[in-house]
């Protein structure tokens, strides 16, 4: 999606919140694999970015590939970059970089977010899910 100066991204979506469980990781060999900066949808972590991973089950709650998210108590918005394994549930992973202090301190906590879809996008809200 392209945004022109003057518009406002929270303007072209609808915005649903969620509770879920947050943790956070690095990308390092120890906590994935071979290729710690490689994320599941082919994306290039750097240290810099903001993403998240989430859980298959957000996935088809609407958190797909590049959704902008806010996470409460997080300046800015995080974007949807990578999936975790299916027997994570009702999860997000906070991408940290190499800041293995940062995640650890962050532990395992409930937040609530907000993702975005664009306004033309049609998707089937159950009740865990309010607008």
């Amino acid at each position: 999606m392209i945004f022109s100066c003057k518009q406002n991204p929270e303007e072209l979506y609808l915005w649903y919140s969620i509770e879920v469980t947050a943790t956070a990781y690095n990308s390092l060999k120890s906590q994935t694999d071979s290729s710690p900066n490689i994320t599941a949808f082919g994306d290039t972590l750097n240290p810099e970015m903001h993403c998240i991973a989430v859980s298959k089950d957000l996935l088809q709650k609407g958190l797909k590939h590049n959704v902008p998210v806010k996470i409460k108590g997080f300046a800015g918005f995080y974007y949807v970059k990578d999936k975790m394994h299916s027997k994570w549930k009702n999860k997000i992973d906070i991408y940290m970089g190499v800041d293995i202090k940062a995640a650890r301190e962050w532990g395992r906590r409930k937040v609530v977010i907000e993702y975005g879809l664009p306004k033309n996008t049609k998707i089937q809200i159950n009740e865990s899910i309010s607008k």
